[in-house]
């Protein structure tokens, strides 16, 4: 019974957040920060930056 592999299965769905203040674009990054990998969500529009997306709320 040679199925496909669980990730093959899977669906990949992009997700674009908008920023409440002004309405730009969320995008995600990642910056090196005292050794190590930080990722931060930045606002094209107004360069807001927080943890991740949902924390512009």
């Amino acid at each position: 019974m040679a199925g496909a592999s669980k990730n093959s299965r899977t669906t990949v769905a992009t997700q674009k957040f908008m920023c409440p203040d002004c309405g730009g674009e969320i995008v995600m990054k990642t910056i090196l920060q005292a050794g190590r990998l930080k990722n931060i969500a930045e606002c094209n529009k107004c360069k807001r930056t927080e943890r991740r997306p949902k924390d512009f709320k």
